[in-house]
């Protein structure tokens, strides 16, 4: 951090830029109204996948994330993820590849075919990590100029933001806070609910599995009076704004529940529109939960038709 700026490497992933680059809009937006410049580099790939790809090959997983590091060290910036995902392969090759020392070689003998070496000097933080320890809960609470009085939002955590806890190193995993305090912070209410920290499905290989878990999250949510889901990858976004559609078609269960990345959320309180963070783009959309902001405010009617 240099006069108040944080300066970090912008990692995309792939689904973001492919599916949802709506998410990547509202990054950019809120990081600027917080004095976050994200630097865009030459050369990122994708992470790789930490479930499939590192199943099948975990040398080659392991050297291209350690390519994709590369890429920051060489710029000397560290690295600012928006994905889950992203951020579990990338710390875990940070963490790897500091505990082993042969492991390091044997990658970096893979990455001099590159022209690359490996050294280690780039952190690797998701987006909601750095606004919590480089930026602090006050610098993002100033940013608020339309607080969500009233709107009830059941967090999700997902599976890699929190476990393997040695090398995330976020937050306890049982136990975890980070995302109820910065909701909090956007004056919205965290709702907590009994599916807290229930995988959203999508890694499990099986037809039926990942639409149940999905299903008893929206459940427990549903139970616990929220008016939105608040998360933080965009593949649990995936399995939520869509999976909601796939639910009422196999199951007969309409929950109607908006999703929202919590960038998306922090940007309407800072008082951003609703295109603007692009909620237009959602196939649940927010109008039910811009109704009653607006009926709290007395604000003009926004939606998100």
């Amino acid at each position: 951090m240099r006069d108040g700026k944080v300066r970090a490497a912008l990692f995309l992933g792939c689904v973001i830029p492919v599916r949802y680059p709506h998410i990547e809009l509202a990054v950019r937006k809120t990081m600027a109204n917080l004095n976050v410049e994200l630097v865009d580099l030459a050369g990122f790939a994708c992470c790789p996948d930490p479930i499939y790809f590192k199943a099948r090959d975990k040398v080659l997983w392991l050297t291209l994330a350690a390519r994709n590091l590369c890429v920051a060290e060489e710029a000397g910036l560290d690295v600012i993820t928006l994905c889950s995902g992203c951020t579990s392969t990338l710390k875990e090759a940070v963490f790897l590849l500091a505990e082993d020392a042969a492991l390091k070689e044997r990658i970096n003998r893979q990455l001099a075919k590159l022209g690359k070496e490996y050294k280690g000097t780039a952190r690797v933080k998701h987006v909601v990590v750095m606004l919590r320890d480089d930026l602090g809960i006050d610098r993002v609470a100033a940013s608020i100029r339309r607080p969500l009085s009233g709107i009830r939002v059941g967090v999700h955590y997902g599976c890699h933001l929190l476990k393997p806890s040695q090398i995330m190193d976020v937050d306890d995993a049982d136990y975890p806070h980070i995302l109820e305090d910065l909701v909090a912070v956007t004056g919205a209410i965290p709702v907590p609910h009994r599916e807290q920290l229930l995988c959203c499905g999508k890694g499990c290989l099986h037809d039926l599995i990942p639409l149940q878990m999905t299903r008893d999250i929206f459940a427990a949510m549903t139970d616990a009076g929220v008016d939105c889901m608040g998360l933080i990858c965009p593949t649990c976004f995936s399995s939520f704004d869509l999976g909601q559609i796939t639910i009422a078609r196999k199951m007969n269960e309409a929950y109607n529940l908006p999703v929202i990345y919590f960038c998306q959320l922090l940007g309407l309180a800072q008082g951003l529109s609703t295109e603007e963070v692009g909620l237009h783009w959602h196939r649940i959309k927010m109008d039910s939960v811009m109704e009653k902001l607006q009926r709290a405010t007395a604000g003009p009617t926004m939606t998100c038709s």
